[in-house]
């Protein structure tokens, strides 16, 4: 089966069995959650951030100071061998590269500081206590991060929905009295007066947004993040999403920081690293309204200290409850074993610049998805979540009497496929959805006993204007709507397949289920070359809740599972309907090469006309998060061509290649996709 499942594959079909084993399909038993804001409500915060700190570390190691840290990193072998290179190729001499270097380091470095971290101990209790009602932890975790660090470097790879996230983490760390990490941050931060250099005295160092081929940065850069992790005095953490996922969903991983900490591992300078996958939870995101905004193609705000005095309104809001779930510490000696040589890398000396082999880079993309499937697996789903799905596909208005009966069905379906659902004191079903309108109430309200969104302030504005409106509220709701869809991604894609090939032959069923999988792979995360485990997970779930009955070579929907497939279905039709409107602008592409920067104005007008004349109800394609995904997916499938520049990328279309997606996507023909597995 597994031979099966890597042949299915697109791609170069992997030599090794995946790491990934898909999760027990059954309910497991979760760890406790603590909330830690109950002390702090009860306590002197000043006792707080001034108590006797002193977190156990690696190996009884003493802290080490950030300035021997920066001159661990100016003498080492690798940096000087990359600036006596770049002096002899640039005619220059060493001493003025090394200036260089060192004001890289300057720039970059953290200068982590115990008063800092006091004031922000101090500062962030009275904020969170504001923010939020609860802040949830599982101890059990906590305990296993503890043992860990004494043990083995750390690394902390925490999903990323909020700005929250980080000072979160080293809020709970300095609660538990575990040894801060330093984080990487990007270096917009800097930009921010005082504020930046707070952050930089409570650990973080900050990284350009792109190196730009500048080998003395890269150089710098990485052996500054080896130096602190080969030292171990403390946890290195950064987000393998890159930046906010500002649609909730989790982002495709990056793998140039996970590829650095893995080095010193692969050249035998560390016996083993631990990496730590963390779940951040919110019931509310403090950036919703900001991030819609901006999916509509808003600017981003720049970060700035008058930024953030401004934001202090937020103070006043209620965000309900934050989880923190810290996974189990991952052993990456375990990982490699039997799977990676690192022979090769004793033949060369540790101080010479090596490109990573086509293994190892393989090894780093699945380690990559394997700790954001870790993620995913342990987020916490709050009733709000399962309100905002079924309310998206009831607009404009639906009976509150029915949404509470909907939620309560969607809870059981959600449990029985493993998703993690939080119910607030075990309440009843009116109270939870109550409770959930209620911290909700600038998306949707309750109006003569039915639901609505709140998209109705412009009535009498112009049509621009109230369509404008609609969007940002269906977006805002689909934040939380997408919080689910980790977990039913298989199986409704095996729901969306039955619909699409109106055919009950398990072969075709595969293969539209694996196109589908491989158009939407930048939307939602699969493990690389398990296409067919997917689809039998996705058929376990089905035939698990009795959607569906299968035999050797046939999948029959029974007649209870019209509803679910049903719902399954229309649960991600915007997707499917999204990217047939980007698909159609795109057929229309005559222009002979364009950027993103044109692709995403053109679309969103493309989808704003037709909203504007009613021809769609597709209110998520207006979404640049889509519209990039869409076409990152059609570069993938060879049917647009990306061709990079000196300023960026430009796109070319094969007009052919997007119509026959498109005619498949439409149903107008069969979807041609080799099946390459016995079924």
């Amino acid at each position: 089966m597994a031979a099966a499942a890597a042949a299915a594959a697109p791609g170069r079909a992997r030599r090794e069995a995946p790491m990934y084993s898909q999760k027990e399909l059954t309910s497991k038993k979760r760890d406790e959650f603590e909330d830690i804001l109950e002390e702090r409500r009860l306590s002197s915060d000043l006792r707080y951030a001034m108590k006797c700190y002193t977190p156990v570390i690696y190996k009884g190691l003493s802290p080490c100071k950030p300035n021997a840290i920066k001159s661990a990193v100016l003498q080492s072998e690798q940096v000087q061998y990359v600036i006596k290179q770049l002096a002899k190729e640039m005619g220059e001499s060493p001493d003025i590269i090394q200036e260089e270097a060192t004001e890289i380091l300057d720039e970059m470095g953290h200068s982590m500081q115990l008063g800092a971290v006091r004031f922000f101990a101090f500062t962030l209790s009275k904020i969170f206590k504001r923010l939020f009602q609860r802040v949830c932890v599982n101890e059990e975790g906590m305990q296993r991060l503890q043992h860990a660090i004494q043990e083995h470097p750390v690394v902390l790879l925490p999903s990323h929905r909020s700005y929250v996230d980080f000072l979160m983490l080293s809020y709970l760390l300095y609660t538990y009295d575990l040894a801060l990490p330093v984080i990487a941050a990007g270096i917009d931060f800097l930009g921010m007066k005082i504020v930046g250099e707070l952050l930089r005295r409570a650990g973080a160092f900050f990284m350009r947004r792109s190196f730009g081929g500048n080998r003395l940065y890269w150089a710098v850069f990485a052996e500054y993040v080896k130096t602190m992790l080969r030292s171990g005095y403390a946890p290195v953490e950064f987000f393998l999403e890159g930046t906010r996922s500002r649609t909730a969903k989790t982002l495709t991983p990056k793998f140039g920081l996970l590829s650095i900490v893995m080095e010193p591992f692969f050249k035998r300078e560390v016996f083993d690293t631990y990496l730590v996958p963390i779940s951040i939870s919110y019931e509310r995101i403090l950036e919703e309204s900001l991030y819609a905004y901006e999916l509509l193609g808003v600017p981003k705000p720049k970060e700035s200290t008058s930024g953030l005095l401004k934001a202090r309104r937020i103070l006043s809001d209620n965000f309900g409850t934050i989880h923190i779930y810290v996974g189990q510490p991952v052993s990456l000696r375990t990982l490699a074993s039997g799977r990676i040589n690192r022979c090769p890398y004793n033949l060369v000396p540790r101080h010479l610049p090596q490109k990573p082999s086509e293994d190892i880079q393989e090894f780093v993309s699945d380690v990559a998805y394997k700790m954001e499937l870790l993620q995913i697996e342990n987020m916490v789903l709050s009733p709000w979540m399962l309100v905002a799905a079924v309310l998206l596909q009831n607009l404009p208005a639906m009976d509150f009497e029915l949404l509470m009966e909907k939620t309560l069905w969607l809870k059981g379906l959600t449990q029985t496929f493993g998703g993690f659902i939080e119910w607030p004191d075990n309440l009843c079903a009116k109270k939870a959805v109550m409770s959930g309108l209620t911290l909700h109430s600038n998306i949707a309200c309750l109006v003569d006993g039915h639901v609505v969104l709140n998209d109705k302030a412009v009535e009498d504005g112009a049509i621009g204007e109230i369509v404008f409106k609609r969007a940002l509220a269906i977006l805002m709701c689909a934040t939380y709507r997408n919080q689910l869809l980790n977990v039913f991604v298989r199986p409704s894609l095996v729901a969306v397949a039955l619909q699409m090939t109106h055919s009950f032959r398990k072969e075709e069923v595969y293969s539209c289920f694996s196109f589908l999988r491989d158009v939407f792979s930048h939307e939602f995360i699969f493990f690389p070359g398990i296409s067919l485990k997917d689809f039998e997970e996705g058929c376990f779930l089905l035939t698990k809740c009795d959607a569906i009955q299968t035999s050797q070579q046939e999948i029959y929907p029974t007649d209870k599972g019209s509803v679910i497939v049903s719902f399954l279905s229309a649960m991600f039709r915007p997707f499917v309907e999204g990217y047939q409107l980007i698909f159609r602008y795109l057929s229309k592409e005559t222009k002979e090469a364009f950027t993103e920067k044109q692709f995403i104005p053109g679309v969103r007008n493309f989808v704003f006309q037709l909203l504007e004349k009613e021809n769609t109800q597709c209110y998520e394609a207006l979404s640049s998060d889509m519209q990039k995904n869409a076409l990152a997916a059609l570069v993938q499938l060879g049917a647009v061509k990306r061709k990079k520049m000196s300023n960026g990328f430009t796109y070319n279309v094969n007009q052919e290649a997007v119509n026959k997606i498109l005619d498949m996507f439409d149903a107008r023909i069969p979807v041609q996709k080799p099946v390459a597995a016995r079924l």
